[in-house]
């Protein structure tokens, strides 16, 4: 194979245009498209997304600068001190799995949280409260970050994206932070939560699996993995 000078095979990628992103199915939830990227050659992806804001036929400027459809969130509790750490995660009822998996607060992104300075953390502050009922409060020391603007779930069957937002939340015993789930809305269903340490959660990560058996998503893994690296410290 004959790389370019940077190591990258070809220079001859498809230029897709939002006319070659056909139409097979669209509803509110979810939309298929036929992406003809040259002639007889077909390309079948799902997407959140209207035809005219699909990844694929975005300039390169566009999608450096692009917002991800959704926003999962890393909620590590710390004592006053920023000491035993322990990181939330919620057991959520995935319908296309059928079951409640081990799952980090996460939710959609509005289309009014684009309009804010901040639509990742806005998203993430409020999926939080929602999934929580924990409110993030910088002004008791908590911290409210983006740690990474756009991860694609699987692009090689869909453009569709998740930010991910860490919140540090420091609890004391005149704070007294509980979680609850009154916040929830919609289609939402879920079965408690947990709190992991470092040493649980690198169990969980070595198993594959929660402590009932079951599997878990590639962002629930991503999560574990950043809360034992010690990095939001």
């Amino acid at each position: 194979m004959d790389n370019n000078k940077d190591g990258r095979a070809g220079s001859d990628a498809p230029v897709i245009r939002a006319e070659d992103a056909a139409p097979l199915l669209e509803n509110r939830f979810l939309k298929a498209y036929d992406l003809q990227y040259a002639p007889e050659r077909h390309y079948f992806m799902a997407s959140r997304r209207e035809r005219e804001d699909l990844v694929a036929t975005m300039s390169p400027e566009a999608a450096k600068a692009m917002l991800p459809d959704a926003v999962t969130c890393a909620v590590i509790l710390t004592d006053k001190d920023g000491d035993n750490a322990r990181l939330l995660l919620n057991y959520e009822y995935r319908y296309p799995c059928g079951r409640f998996l081990l799952s980090p607060p996460a939710g959609l992104i509005d289309p009014e949280d684009s309009a804010e300075a901040a639509p990742l953390l806005t998203a993430g502050r409020r999926e939080i409260r929602e999934e929580t009922g924990i409110v993030v409060d910088e002004a008791r020391g908590d911290r409210l970050f983006v740690l990474s603007p756009v991860l694609f779930s699987s692009p090689g069957m869909t453009d569709e994206s998740n930010g991910i937002v860490a919140a540090v939340v420091r609890d004391s015993e005149e704070r007294g932070i509980s979680v609850n789930f009154d916040g929830i809305c919609g289609t939402e269903l879920f079965e408690g939560y947990t709190l992991v340490d470092e040493a649980e959660a690198r169990k969980i990560l070595k198993r594959g699996r929660d402590a009932e058996g079951n599997f878990y998503s590639a962002y629930t893994a991503l999560v574990l993995l950043y809360f034992v690296s010690g990095m939001w410290r």
